[in-house]
């Protein structure tokens, strides 16, 4: 992983480019060796015949128990929290930031309509800010 002092690693792939499938498929678990505080998600997407395609992340202290990334909307001084899901409905290059205290890190690809000719390639980095 990274030696002392390190606070940053190149980019590793988790999931090779591969056609999605429409039930949520887990690229390999990263373990940040609670060395890290930060996660760059680098997504390579071809849409193919597919409506969008989803990601989502995962956290876990254990490996074990799964924790969802959630998102927050605040309206009249009441936060709502909702399971996250990052969403796209076209071809491209996406890169997403991640604040990470956890140990284990698990990022899962989905597409949703008709797979044919679709693909999802995604990168990770690990880093301090």
């Amino acid at each position: 992983m990274a030696s002392p002092g390190q606070d940053y690693l190149s980019p590793q792939t988790i999931r090779a480019a591969a056609i999605l499938t429409t039930g949520y498929v887990a690229a390999t678990v990263l373990d940040t060796q609670a060395k890290f505080n930060q996660l760059v998600i680098y997504n390579a997407f071809t849409i193919g015949s597919l409506t969008t395609a989803e990601l989502k992340v995962d956290f876990s202290h254990d490996g074990t128990t799964w924790y969802q990334e959630t998102f927050q909307a605040i309206s009249s001084g009441t936060a709502t929290e909702t399971l996250g899901e990052h969403q796209w409905n076209a071809s491209g290059n996406r890169r997403i930031l991640v604040p990470l205290k956890d140990r284990y890190v698990r990022v899962s690809v989905k597409g949703t309509g008709t797979v044919t000719n679709s693909s999802m390639e995604v990168l990770a980095i690990l880093g301090n800010a």
